[in-house]
Formats: structure tokens, C-alpha cells, sequence
């Protein structure tokens, strides 16, 4: 299917449906503010403390609400209004940007920055728990598709913008910009009708029950299943690239800081592909097989980058690695999407995103020890291994029973 009609297909889910277009509209421009500021963040707490321990305590902060909410507050996602959830979300990541202009010390970006995450950790859920009832059926694999290419679009042109922004003018100006974005993105989701989000009210059978009801949904769906033992296994391959990708460039290949911006952009482009293809190639073939050769592109992507020569072969290994990424990453919220009712959805997504943070933070410090004792090519490698078995696990659970992969879990 060649690009033009593939946008064209894009274009028409936009016009089938007002709703969706709010919510896209809202992905955009919150995304392109959010990745203005993780530069801005970053920067910020450096120049303030020039202390490495501050920089992974900002990231901690970033990913560790999102845990927390996956294990004990994710019945709230489907309990409460998920349109109120991601307005107030919004609102609370405005004003924690406008205080972040005012603050002082690190602690006090970092406590911010953990608020922040908190409003994410609530917010990303719940717009893909909430979209299969914005689209029908047919559409949904190109709503979720239209999504994370512009989440990816966002990430790419954000972080560039960002940092030219930041040398320019200062963190603050990012800061200001980003709280405006959360503003235009909460009138946008605004205009959504209420309860649209959502298949009617809720019953709550008690907060700890509601809890083990969502562990049993991904326990009886082999959908759900997949994604959470799958995503968890590439996400250690994940998290050994994100930690020795700057010493692969700067050590490895001797690229220098431009060598590593090289090869960030490289993972841009290829998640963008990736993400606006993912659908016609599901459209085309199945789910099983999708999904099992994304996640085997992204375990080819790596180990080649791995051996490659110099940074020029590397970004072209890196760019295949990511369509992968985002390819699979469209498939992971489908089967969450197919294979939870309304009901169970957004405990289904938050326990699984919370359970691919703790992986992913725990891959994060072994990296850290690996890289320097075994140096980023044999990291590289390393996660390669990772993914390669995350792709045959997924292949196996899926094709065992692919025609209840996607049933709705149990009620």
C-alpha cells in the first residue's frame, strides 16, 4: 500500500469522527510542549547541581508514578470518568509547569516533575482505554496507528525545538510554552462528549478487588498475557539500548555528540515510519505474524548496530530497528484494545504500562553495570538476545490460540 493512500485512509478516520479528532488534536499539541520541557527539565536540573544523581533522579521521577498506578490505582481508570481523568490530568501538569518557572532548588523541579509523571501516569492510559469507543472496529488499527505517529512526530520535533529553545532563551520560556499546551489540550478534550470515553458506569466492588479483577482480565486473556510477558522481555532490551546508546556513539563508533544526535534522530524517523505503516501491514496479514516480525525487526535493528563499522551504517540498522518498535508498540494497545472489555480496559493498560516500567527501570541500572564492564557493542548485543525472545514468545502465545487471542477477557 503505498504512502498517499495510506495518508489518505489516515485522513478519513479524522473526518469519521469529531471526538477522535479532539483527542488527536490533544495528542499533538500537549506531546510537542511535553517534549520542549524534558529538554528544559534536564538542562535545568544539570546547570543548577551539575550532578549526575539529580539527572536520574528527574527520570525516576518521570516513570515512577506510572509503576505505582499500574499496581495499585488502576481500577480508578475505569471507575471514574475518563474525560474528567484526562482534563484534570491536563490541568495538573499546567499548573506544575507554571510552578516549575518559580522554582529554586533541584528538589523542587524534581518534586514537580514527579507530579507531572503522576497526571501522565493516569492520562496515558486512559486515552487508550478510551479510544475504541471513539472509532468502530474497522478504523480502530488506523486511529491507533494516527496516534503514536504522532506521538513519535511529536518526540522528534520536540526534543529538536527544545534544544534549540533552551540554548537560546533559558528553561523557563520551554516551561511557559508546555503549560500552554496542557491548557489548549484540556479545551480540546473538553469538547469530547461526556461519558463518550466510556461504556457507562462502573461498580466498584471494593479497591482491592477491583485490583485483583484486573490481574485475573490479563490472567484469562491470552491477549493480554502476551503483551505483558512479551513487552516485558523486550523492554530489558530496551532499557540496555536507552542506557549505552551515548557511549555506543561517542565510544564505539568516536561520533562525538553529533554521532549521538545522529542516531536519536534515526530512532525518530523509524518509530514514525513504523507507527503510520503498522496498520496496512495488519490490514494485510496477521496480528500474530505482525507483531512477531516488529518485534524480531527490533532484535535485528540492534544487534547490526551492534556490529557495525561506524555511526553512518549504524542509523540505518537503528531505523529498522525502530519501525519495529512502533509497529509493535500499535499492535501491544490492539490486543489490550480486542482483548479487554470496557470494563476491565484501563486496568488492563495501567498494570501493564506500571509493569513495563518497573522491567524497564530495573533493565536501566543493569545496563549501567554491563556497559562498563563489558563495553555498548556487547550491550547491544545483549539486548538483542532479549528482544529475539521476546519475539518468539510472542509468536508462540499468539499462535497457539489465535482465535481467542482476541477475545474480551472474562466479566
Amino acid at each position: 500500500m503505498g504512502l498517499g493512500l495510506i495518508v489518505q485512509r489516515q485522513r478519513e478516520v479524522l473526518r469519521a469522527s469529531a471526538s477522535f479528532r479532539s483527542l488527536f488534536g490533544s495528542t499533538v499539541v500537549s506531546g510537542l510542549g511535553t517534549w520542549l520541557a524534558v529538554i528544559a527539565l534536564s538542562v535545568d536540573v544539570f546547570d543548577r547541581t551539575h550532578s549526575g544523581v539529580w539527572v536520574a533522579a528527574l527520570l525516576i521521577a518521570d516513570f515512577l508514578p506510572a509503576v505505582a498506578i499500574g499496581l495499585l490505582l488502576g481500577p480508578l481508570v475505569d471507575r471514574l470518568s475518563r474525560k474528567r481523568l484526562l482534563v484534570g490530568a491536563d490541568l495538573v501538569r499546567l499548573a506544575a509547569f507554571v510552578l516549575l518557572a518559580f522554582a529554586v532548588r533541584p528538589w523542587q523541579i524534581v518534586a514537580l516533575a514527579f507530579v507531572a509523571g503522576a497526571a501522565t501516569g493516569f492520562a496515558r492510559p486512559a486515552v487508550y482505554a478510551g479510544l475504541p469507543n471513539l472509532v468502530d472496529a474497522e478504523t480502530l488499527p488506523r486511529a491507533n496507528s494516527l496516534l503514536r505517529t504522532a506521538e513519535q512526530l511529536t518526540v522528534t520535533t520536540g526534543t529538536l525545538l527544545g534544544g534549540g529553545l533552551v540554548a537560546a532563551a533559558g528553561p523557563d520560556l520551554a516551561y511557559g510554552l508546555n503549560a500552554g499546551s496542557f491548557a489548549v489540550s484540556a479545551v480540546l478534550l473538553a469538547r469530547i462528549p461526556s461519558g463518550l470515553l466510556q461504556e457507562g458506569k462502573i461498580v466498584s466492588h471494593g479497591h482491592w478487588r477491583d485490583i485483583v479483577e484486573g490481574f485475573d482480565a490479563i490472567r484469562q486473556s491470552r491477549a493480554l498475557l502476551t503483551v505483558l510477558v512479551t513487552w516485558n522481555l523486550v523492554q530489558l532490551g530496551i532499557a540496555l539500548v536507552n542506557v549505552s546508546e551515548v557511549i555506543l556513539a561517542k565510544v564505539s563508533f568516536n561520533a562525538g555528540d553529533f554521532g549521538f544526535g545522529l542516531m536519536w534522530t534515526a530512532s525518530g524517523v523509524g518509530a514514525a515510519v513504523g507507527a503510520l505503516f503498522a496498520s496496512s501491514w495488519l490490514e494485510r496479514r496477521t496480528m500474530t505474524m505482525v507483531y512477531a516480525t516488529a518485534i524480531g525487526l527490533m532484535a535485528f535493528g540492534d544487534l547490526t548496530a551492534a556490529v557495525s563499522p561506524n555511526v553512518w551504517v549504524a542509523v540505518w540498522c537503528i531505523v529498522l530497528g525502530n519501525i519495529g518498535t512502533a509497529t509493535a508498540v500499535v499492535c501491544n494497545s490492539l490486543l489490550v484494545q480486542r482483548g479487554a472489555a470496557d470494563h476491565l480496559r484501563g486496568r488492563a493498560f495501567t498494570l501493564i504500562m506500571g509493569s513495563n516500567f518497573a522491567v524497564l527501570g530495573v533493565g536501566m541500572a543493569i545496563g549501567g553495570v554491563l556497559v562498563n564492564a563489558v563495553g555498548a557493542r556487547w550491550v547491544w548485543g545483549i539486548s538483542a538476545a532479549f528482544t529475539a525472545l521476546g519475539a518468539l514468545v510472542g509468536y508462540g502465545m499468539l499462535r497457539r490460540a489465535p482465535e481467542r487471542a482476541l477475545e474480551p477477557a472474562a466479566t
